[in-house]
Protein backbone atom coordinates (compact mmCIF):
# COMPACT_ATOMS: atom_id res chain seq x y z
CA UNK A 1 0.00 0.00 0.00
CA UNK A 2 1.62 3.37 -0.68
CA UNK A 3 1.69 6.33 1.39
CA UNK A 4 -0.36 9.53 -0.24
CA UNK A 5 2.12 12.50 -1.20
CA UNK A 6 1.93 15.89 -0.50
CA UNK A 7 2.67 18.74 -3.27
CA UNK A 8 3.40 21.51 -1.73
CA UNK A 9 0.97 24.60 -2.83
CA UNK A 10 1.74 26.79 -5.58
CA UNK A 11 2.45 30.51 -4.78
CA UNK A 12 -0.23 32.80 -5.55
CA UNK A 13 -0.64 34.61 -8.73
CA UNK A 14 -1.92 38.42 -9.14
CA UNK A 15 -4.11 37.16 -12.17
CA UNK A 16 -1.07 37.30 -14.93
CA UNK A 17 2.20 37.95 -15.55
CA UNK A 18 4.64 40.36 -13.89
CA UNK A 19 7.02 41.64 -16.12
CA UNK A 20 8.00 45.20 -15.89
CA UNK A 21 9.42 46.85 -19.00
CA UNK A 22 11.82 49.88 -18.45
CA UNK A 23 10.29 53.08 -20.20
CA UNK A 24 13.18 53.41 -23.31
CA UNK A 25 11.84 49.91 -24.17
CA UNK A 26 8.89 50.87 -25.68
CA UNK A 27 9.55 54.30 -26.46
CA UNK A 28 12.60 53.91 -28.82
CA UNK A 29 11.46 51.04 -31.01
CA UNK A 30 8.42 53.21 -31.66
CA UNK A 31 10.24 56.32 -32.19
CA UNK A 32 12.50 53.92 -34.72
CA UNK A 33 9.25 52.95 -36.65
CA UNK A 34 7.81 56.40 -36.78
CA UNK A 35 11.14 57.76 -38.31
CA UNK A 36 11.82 54.62 -40.88
CA UNK A 37 7.72 55.13 -41.56
CA UNK A 38 7.90 59.11 -41.80
CA UNK A 39 11.06 58.22 -44.69
CA UNK A 40 8.68 55.89 -46.54
CA UNK A 41 6.29 57.96 -46.56
CA UNK A 42 7.79 61.58 -47.95
CA UNK A 43 11.12 59.90 -49.97
CA UNK A 44 11.93 63.55 -50.87
CA UNK A 45 13.55 63.72 -47.41
CA UNK A 46 15.45 60.58 -48.09
CA UNK A 47 19.19 62.02 -49.77
CA UNK A 48 20.45 58.90 -49.81
CA UNK A 49 18.43 58.01 -52.89
CA UNK A 50 19.56 60.48 -54.54
CA UNK A 51 23.55 58.78 -55.75
CA UNK A 52 22.55 55.61 -57.75
CA UNK A 53 19.70 55.22 -60.48
CA UNK A 54 19.43 51.44 -59.93
CA UNK A 55 18.33 52.67 -56.01
CA UNK A 56 16.58 55.36 -57.04
CA UNK A 57 14.25 53.25 -59.33
CA UNK A 58 14.07 50.44 -56.91
CA UNK A 59 13.01 52.55 -54.79
CA UNK A 60 10.74 54.09 -56.86
CA UNK A 61 8.73 50.68 -57.55
CA UNK A 62 8.27 50.22 -53.81
CA UNK A 63 6.62 53.12 -53.21
CA UNK A 64 4.52 52.79 -56.13
CA UNK A 65 3.85 48.86 -54.69
CA UNK A 66 3.08 50.14 -51.41
CA UNK A 67 0.52 52.91 -52.54
CA UNK A 68 -1.50 50.32 -54.65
Amino acid sequence: MSAPTHTPPLPASRGGVDIRLPWWALVLPTLAFVALLAIVLNPTDAHAASGDPLVTQFLERVQQLIRR
